[in-house]
């Protein structure tokens, strides 16, 4: 199979998604050291939009405009967090996802303002505001901590934590992903990493997924060799189990798949209420088979038996 000469790589503009886009290259450049590689950005809608994505078309708005360059021609392949992408939607006509990166860090992390005397949400006083972007952080905040108030934010990761420390905003805290702030040179201000068992990540959470025409041959078996096989098996659980709840950007879904020293698949999912009163959980192993399919099927199932249909559609039980 012929090495491409040139790979042009699609990506958001945002700070974050070109650091991404930056390692896509450098693997590139690993595999195949004579590739060139070009970086070709894209300001989305949803990067300009600091309300609710909802209100917007959905957190698919983060991959359809780099997805519609890639079905043009415009690019060779497209850089996305795979917790961006849509569950509820089929990929578009023609691409593929090639490869999967290592999974990276999935846990999130509570920041306080400059000065501020708590250290955890624990400490936090009733009534205090945590500032955060996604659903299924605030179910979460809100189940185990129902005396605080949890605030949607969006827009840039380094704006927010600049709202933050200004305090124009009465926010006490914010929850954030630990691995953006990594990339972003800001771990430091991660005051209190949450457990898994305190915040279950989203479906794909820590995962960067490459994607491709179908029909382009060269390109494609050149994303193969970078593909991780252990974060494949696990996203492909998570994402069956998210396809199977019709899972949207406004869902309270949270999936996390691990393997197990033996190689075992461990699938845990969970859906939410928005306030986090109501949830339904389940877990299970990949057992004989250990099939990442079938493992996020019977979860979708044990959730579904539960009422998650409801929870997400928000109908009263």
């Amino acid at each position: 199979m012929n090495t491409p000469e040139l790979i042009r790589i699609g990506t958001r503009a945002a700070p974050m998604a070109v650091f991404q886009a930056e390692q896509v290259a450098e693997l590139i450049h690993k595999h195949a050291p004579d590739t060139r590689t070009e970086i070709v950005t894209h300001t989305t809608e949803a990067d300009l939009w600091e309300g609710d994505l909802a209100k917007l078309g959905g957190k698919g708005l983060f991959t359809k405009a780099i997805d519609q360059m890639l079905q043009r021609g415009d690019v060779d392949v497209a850089v996305h967090c795979m917790k961006d992408v849509p569950g509820d939607k089929p990929l578009p006509e023609g691409l593929i996802f090639a490869a999967y990166l290592p999974r990276e860090e999935v846990h999130d992390a509570v920041l306080f303002p400059k000065g501020s005397e708590y250290s955890s949400l624990d400490e936090l006083p009733p009534g205090a505001t945590v500032a955060t972007s996604a659903v299924r952080r605030k179910a979460q905040i809100l189940r185990d901590r129902p005396h605080l108030q949890v605030e949607r934010v969006r827009g840039l990761v380094g704006n927010r934590v600049e709202k933050l420390d200004k305090g124009d905003k009465d926010w006490s805290a914010m929850v954030l992903s630990l691995a953006g702030l990594r990339r972003l040179g800001l771990e430091d201000r991660a005051e209190q990493i949450l457990s898994i068992e305190e915040m279950i990540p989203a479906v794909g959470a820590g995962v960067i997924g490459i994607e491709c025409r179908r029909d382009n041959e060269p390109v494609a078996g050149l994303m193969d060799q970078l593909n991780h096989e252990k974060t494949m098996k696990e996203l492909t659980a998570e994402r069956v189990m998210l396809h199977g709840l019709r899972g949207h950007c406004n869902s309270p879904i949270a999936g996390h798949c691990v393997t197990g020293p033996d190689g075992q698949l461990v699938l845990r999912g969970m859906v939410f209420t928005r306030e986090g009163a109501t949830f339904a959980h389940a877990q299970h192993w990949g057992e004989d088979n250990n099939d990442p399919a079938v493992l996020g099927v019977r979860v979708c199932a044990d959730l579904l038996r539960q009422g998650a249909r409801e929870l997400i559609e928000g109908i009263p039980h």
